[in-house]
């Protein structure tokens, strides 16, 4: 009798695509993406959730047990960190970030942004960033609020990146035409080829 496969890892989709008009079709072509690579992609929308009859506020709640009852039975997260109404990563996305790597599990993250951290802030903030006197290094320039902006020389703030780093993979970066900032897909399938060669190789 032939061996059962061993069941491919369970990887959490997290990114603002949930926000696209076409939310469902976009989760179904990163799991396709996934699937190529031997993993498992699951997309937040895919717990298919009944909220007639919930007021505002409790279909929110409900949508937020779900996405973290989906990420606990993933085994990585991949994140789209593409800059999302500002100058960094989606915040709902930071938080499953967080929320997987309170678990121990790998997070693996890509950007449709070539820029920094510290140049997006640049380019973002009313005014020229400024040169502060006698500083650290690391935060050399505030910006029009008097609040110093890292410099470390990465994709993400320092928290994400590492999160990333520490899974055993580097954030991947892609310049891509502003409209496709959000379904650009070739930094995302070289993200889930990271994420593969760390998850197969544990399992």
């Amino acid at each position: 009798m032939p061996k059962k496969a061993p069941p491919r890892p369970r990887v959490y989709l997290a990114g603002p695509e949930v926000f696209l008009r076409n939310a469902v079709e976009a989760g179904v072509l990163k799991a396709e993406v996934c699937a190529r690579h031997g993993l498992e992609g699951k997309f937040p929308l895919d717990a298919q959730l009944d909220l007639g009859g919930l007021e505002l506020a409790e279909r929110a709640y409900a949508i937020f047990r779900a996405n973290e009852s989906l990420i606990k039975s993933c085994d990585a997260v991949i994140a789209n960190l593409t800059p999302f109404r500002g100058v960094g990563v989606d915040t709902g996305t930071a938080y499953e970030v967080g929320f997987m790597r309170g678990f121990g599990r790998p997070v693996f993250g890509y950007s449709n942004s070539h820029l920094s951290f510290l140049d997006r802030v640049g380019k973002w903030d009313a005014e020229p960033l400024r040169a502060r006197a006698d500083a650290d290094p690391t935060m050399g320039f505030e910006d029009s609020d008097k609040m110093g902006v890292e410099q470390f020389g990465l994709a993400e703030n320092l928290m994400i990146e590492g999160a990333v780093h520490d899974s055993g993979g580097a954030i991947v970066q892609a310049k891509v035409k502003r409209r496709d900032r959000y379904t650009h897909l070739a930094a995302f399938e070289e993200c889930v080829t990271q994420a593969a060669a760390v998850l197969l190789q544990a399992s």
